[in-house]
């Protein structure tokens, strides 16, 4: 189970993954899915002016009036400077950034084990959520596909690009005490309860207040 989307499903924020939303322009075959493309299959960041207009306009959606969750945004200080301006335009507020922490290793193992059913967005673990077919969806019986962005050798240059601009992105956070760190290495169960627990008492306090 994707974290964030657990978070939505069990207390519907409306889940905002630049991830998906960057596969979504790249399926239509849109201009800005066509300029994000290449950058993608390549390990490297898209352009923050690309992922910046899409995730503005992804704010605006009705269904994110009552608060909403930023999946792989922002990954770098840039990023973060532009998000502050459209969180003061909107008159909202970034009330907590969680930090999934865990070695190169576990994450190069989820992530090149992935499979994707294109149609629906099933996905599929080798070794933690096989299908019950190989390589075939449960639902279809069609082909799953492992996308060239989950390949070893894009992970690892993600990987590279990852941690040569993270570290300014968690000071940033982390001086405006809003930064919680979560050990991403345990099972799923156990992050998924981490993740709970911090944000029950996230809404305990603003209730409080």
């Amino acid at each position: 189970m994707n974290t964030a989307y657990g978070i939505f499903s069990q207390l519907m924020f409306s889940h905002l993954s630049t991830g998906d939303i960057l596969r979504a322009e790249v399926a239509r075959g849109s201009d800005l899915g066509k300029k994000a493309k290449g950058f993608m299959e390549k390990g490297q960041l898209v352009p923050d002016e690309v992922v910046i207009d899409l995730v503005g306009s992804a704010m605006q959606a009705p269904e994110c009036e009552k608060g909403f969750i930023l999946d792989g945004f922002p990954r770098n200080f840039s990023q973060a400077e532009k998000l502050n301006t459209m969180l003061e335009e909107k008159k909202a507020k970034l009330d907590k950034v969680v930090y999934f922490k865990a070695p190169d290793e576990v994450l190069e193992e989820r992530v090149t084990g992935r499979r994707v059913h294109p149609k629906s967005g099933r996905t599929y673990h080798m070794k933690f959520l096989p299908p019950k077919v190989p390589n075939m969806d449960d639902i279809t019986g069609e082909p799953l596909e492992h996308r060239k962005d989950d390949s070893v050798e894009v992970f690892r240059k993600r990987m590279e690009v990852f941690h040569n601009t993270n570290q300014p992105l968690l000071k940033f956070y982390s001086g405006q005490n809003k930064l919680a760190s979560i050990d991403a290495s345990k099972g799923i169960k156990e992050v998924w309860g981490s993740v709970q627990s911090m944000i029950q008492h996230r809404i305990f306090t603003i209730f409080r207040t």
